[in-house]
């Protein structure tokens, strides 16, 4: 079928050939469509992408709140004023 859409050409060796028979009794209507499998494949592998991102991010968000004021208090007010005094003019 013509396409502007680049194609990608994937060699069965033996760890597609295992994800393809695994596909295939995730799936078993496709069974028979290699094509199909592999097609399903990069869908469930995508969403497994997009998931493990959203929780990475979930868990950056939640140790930004965590940690958020930890260190209120520490430096005073004049801190830099008083910093910036020590340097040379």
């Amino acid at each position: 079928m013509p396409t502007i859409r680049p194609r990608y050409v994937i060699t069965e060796t033996e760890r597609v050939a295992q994800a393809l028979d695994a596909a295939a009794k995730r799936w078993p209507a496709a069974s028979a469509n290699r094509t199909e499998l592999l097609r399903r494949l990069v869908d469930e592998g995508h969403r497994s992408v997009i998931e493990l991102q959203e929780r990475h991010l979930a868990a950056r968000r939640d140790a930004v709140a965590r940690t958020s004021g930890a260190f209120t208090g520490v430096y005073g007010p004049n801190y830099l004023a008083e910093l910036r005094e020590d340097w040379p003019a």
